[in-house]
């Protein structure tokens, strides 16, 4: 039994080439501009994972990863469709081109063909970022159940590390990561934007509860669970952003509800006025510790929240030029990745600034832009998807797999909730995330063995 056991919680090359490429990552995939070093640190160790994977690793899969991996290449397609030549009187015909027309005077007369996109540099990066989902797609479906609560753990870990960056800097320690365009002075750990730093963090406020009941009532894990969530507050008020504090707010919310029942049962077994005494003391201390950081002037976001006004805000002044922008380049939309370029096109003298708005910060609303109609429809397909799956896995008793499908679905919906004011999914780690947060939610396929390895695992501690 024992020796049947061992072989069940055996870790495949899928796993290590998988944790190996979340690692680099971390490490070089905080930035989203496509002039960041990391970029093609990512990129290039994205191909030779690919490569070894399709060399070295046997073939198989165990989670349906289907739909993602449809929606993926449905997205390839529609990308590369952008940087097709087009005849020139189908390219004038597109909405919004009206402004190049001009050009024609200094080619004179010369009517070239011309792709789609505002901007084919900037299109053809989109595409080749595709890469890192891809990647993790593949490697993810191929991978048993324990092993991705081990990649859940190591995700957890790697929020550890993050917050730990983010301590040394609001203790007034430098740290100039060389791979990304991080900004001096912010607490942005790993990430160039502060924001996505704030993303991640919350996202550790879910992998956390998720973590801490695995293996049912861990007295250990339970203990260290409220250290993490204090540990990921603090640092993500530091931060300083708005959206921060709200995704770590639902996180929190979202990791309670999914444990919910773990939990209930742990202080089951607890005397009711002890199990009382945790919950209230718990939540006094994270509150007291939120208070504390606030008076002392490291609650970076709430002061931000207090003190600035919407209108003072340059991206709710640039808001209404994006929605002016989107009907303009509709439906054939303005090439993925191209905002930048068909921003300063249309953007007026009055928000001329030093700042540079080089993204929406609303990815909903640039999507619709970049992609126009089949943007919008990969989106709405996509959307769609992760509420049905997300519907299915929260009705049903929560097994190993279905908590992990519901863990899925809680990071889905963080990106989603922080699309809302930034661009995160831009970023290779975050778009990663999202592509393994898409497996789990995808349902599992597993073979008789592996049930039975399943089960061992399920009763066993850690």
């Amino acid at each position: 039994m024992a020796r049947t056991s061992n072989r069940s919680q055996a870790f495949s090359l899928d796993f290590w080439l998988l944790a190996g490429f979340l690692v680099i990552l971390w490490i070089a995939g905080g930035a989203s501009r496509p002039d960041a070093i990391g970029q093609a640190v990512v990129r290039a160790a994205a191909w030779a994972i690919l490569i070894a994977t399709v060399l070295a690793a046997p073939a198989g899969g165990r989670r349906g990863s289907g739909f993602p991996l449809l929606l993926l290449c449905a997205t390839a397609l529609v990308t590369a469709a952008q940087l097709l030549p087009l005849p020139p009187g189908v390219w004038e015909a597109l909405p919004g081109r009206g402004l190049f027309m001009g050009a024609e005077v200094a080619l004179e007369g010369i009517r070239p063909w011309r792709p789609l996109s505002l901007s084919p540099q900037a299109t053809t990066n989109a595409l080749a970022s595709l890469i890192v989902p891809l990647v993790v797609l593949v490697l993810a479906a191929r991978l048993k159940t324990h092993e991705h609560w081990r990649i859940a753990a190591l995700l957890l870990a790697l929020c550890v590390a993050s917050a730990a960056l983010g301590l040394v800097e609001v203790s007034g320690g430098r740290f100039d990561h060389p791979l990304i365009n991080d900004i001096e002075g912010l607490v942005s750990a790993n990430f160039a934007n502060r924001n996505h730093l704030a993303l991640f963090l919350a996202m550790g406020c879910a992998l956390a509860p998720a973590w801490s009941f695995r293996r049912g009532t861990d007295w250990h894990r339970l203990a260290a669970t409220p250290g993490l969530l204090l540990i990921f507050a603090m640092v993500l008020l530091a931060t300083g952003s708005r959206a921060g504090m709200v995704l770590g707010a639902v996180a929190t919310a979202l990791g309670g509800v999914m444990m919910r029942g773990p939990l209930t049962k742990a202080l089951g077994r607890l005397p009711r006025s002890i199990a009382a005494g945790v919950v209230v003391g718990a939540a006094a201390i994270l509150a007291g510790a939120v208070w504390l950081s606030f008076a002392m002037g490291r609650a970076v976001a709430i002061d931000r929240a207090l003190l600035m006004e919407a209108g003072d805000d340059l991206r709710a002044k640039a808001l209404p030029i994006v929605l002016e922008m989107i009907p303009r380049y509709f439906p054939a939309g303005s090439g993925f990745g191209t905002f930048d370029q068909a921003y300063r096109i249309s953007e007026p003298e009055s928000l001329l600034n030093p700042l540079y708005f080089n993204h929406a910060h609303n990815d909903w609303l640039e999507i619709a832009l970049d992609g126009g109609l089949p943007g919008i429809l990969l989106l709405a397909v996509a959307t769609a998807w992760a509420a049905w799956r997300s519907f299915a896995v929260w009705l049903r008793t929560a097994g190993a797999d279905q908590s992990l499908a519901r863990l899925g679905s809680v990071l889905l919906a963080l990106v989603a909730i922080a699309s809302l004011a930034d661009y995160p999914a831009r970023t290779p780690l975050i778009m990663g995330i999202v592509a393994l947060a898409a497996i789990w939610l995808c349902p599992a396929q597993k073979a008789r063995s592996e049930r039975t390895g399943e089960s061992e695992d399920s009763a066993g501690h850690a």
